[in-house]
């Protein structure tokens, strides 16, 4: 609330007009500077702090800051009426300290420092509030940004008052990490930094969603998705996965964007990828697999089920046909990658023909194999029970 508007502050300006009438004659000022002087006069003249003093001030610092005057503007303005002040009283004949002592200096510095403080207070416990206002106004722009919940029109018209521009492509980024991105935690800032210094606020947008750290990107700047993928990873000290959308226009395009990155963000998981950075352009593949949860299944079952009759289980001739394909289908970079004898690998292809029907080394068998292999993968098997639709 403003001083001027409030009973307290009116009788404050008018105590302080009727105690110290130098002061309005030597430089007074409108506005703050006014509503400065009126209670410095009256609390100078008392040379004490009453608490409706301290609430007056603490009331002009909140105005203060909601108007959007820095703080050390404020403080600057309130001293130089202070020393106004102290003139104007020394003028009048009432400088002298109440407890008779020609010399107060001590007395009103302790007073300056008391009000000070209050008007601090004041400011300080305002400009909080506004903050949490912003944070919570943006939290609810970014909810209704990514789930698209809100008319294309009023979106737009909101992104504009965050300095976002929704016209053009935009691609989607997530990172996700063991410990949960926070809004507001030193990771975030950390890249929300880095990345809006560079690019400007109208081309980036850095926020946390689910506990992923969330980076829509104007596409009109090349790299910024891998830029934030390494900023990302910087910004923690554990093993962060990020995975990037394809372009899309319109602020139904950033919706569509952000829930393929966040599909090839699980889907990566699933299969174990071992890349920190993955385009959901590379994982269309195994996304349509995974659509059609009952024929994967099938097929898995098919071609796969023979493997549970190994001793052991399947686990390790499952392994060793994910390393035969990566491998290129060759026995000796297999067994180097499985840090295990070629002959061991030759024998584990044999058992999979034997036990599946299904030869490896066939091309014309690979791909059914390959398929399925991919499908165990994506469904969790054989940790995951799977069943049949038949």
């Amino acid at each position: 609330m403003s001083m001027d508007e409030g009973p307290r502050g009116s009788r404050s300006a008018e105590r302080a007009a009727a105690s110290a009438p130098a002061i309005a004659r030597d430089g007074a000022g409108g506005g703050t500077s006014a509503e400065h002087q009126g209670l410095l006069a009256e609390i100078l003249g008392t040379r004490g702090l009453t608490d409706e003093n301290i609430r007056d001030l603490r009331a002009l610092g909140a105005a203060e800051a909601d108007r959007g005057t820095s703080l050390h503007v404020v403080l600057a303005d309130f001293f130089a009426c202070a020393h106004r002040v102290r003139a104007g009283l020394a003028g009048s004949g009432r400088e002298d300290d109440p407890s008779g002592t020609r010399d107060g200096s001590a007395v009103v510095l302790g007073v300056l420092g008391d009000a000070a403080v209050a008007l601090s207070e004041g400011y300080e416990t305002a400009h909080r509030a506004a903050i949490r206002r912003e944070e919570a106004g943006r939290r609810e722009f970014v909810d209704d940004l990514l789930e698209g919940r809100t008319p294309l029109g009023q979106l737009a018209e909101r992104a504009e008052r965050f300095g976002l521009r929704l016209v053009g492509p935009h691609r989607v980024a997530v990172a996700r990490a063991r410990t949960a991105f926070e809004a507001g935690a030193a990771s975030t800032r950390y890249v929300e930094d880095g990345l809006t210094t560079r690019f400007g606020v109208e081309h980036v947008l850095i926020t946390t969603k689910d506990g992923l750290l969330v980076c829509v990107a104007s596409g009109t700047v090349a790299q910024l998705p891998e830029l934030f993928a390494a900023q990302a990873g910087e910004s923690v000290t554990e093993p962060c996965r990020v995975a990037v959308s394809r372009p899309r226009t319109g602020p139904s395009g950033i919706v569509r964007s952000y829930q393929e990155a966040r599909r090839a963000l699980d889907t990566a998981a699933q299969l174990g990828l071992g890349s920190p950075v993955v385009n959901a352009s590379d994982l269309l593949v195994f996304q349509v697999l995974g659509r059609d949860r009952a024929a994967i299944s099938d097929l898995v079952l098919t071609v796969l089920g023979g493997l549970a009759q190994a001793r052991g289980g399947p686990e390790a001739l499952l392994e060793t046909l994910t390393a035969y394909f990566a491998a290129g289908c060759g026995n000796t970079t297999t067994a180097r990658r499985m840090g295990v004898g070629v002959r061991t690998v030759g024998y584990r292809i044999a058992r999979i023909r034997e036990l599946t029907g299904y030869d490896p080394t066939d091309p014309d068998q690979r791909y059914v194999l390959q398929t399925a292999v991919l499908g165990a993968r994506l469904l969790g098997w054989p940790e995951s029970p799977l069943q049949s639709a038949d």
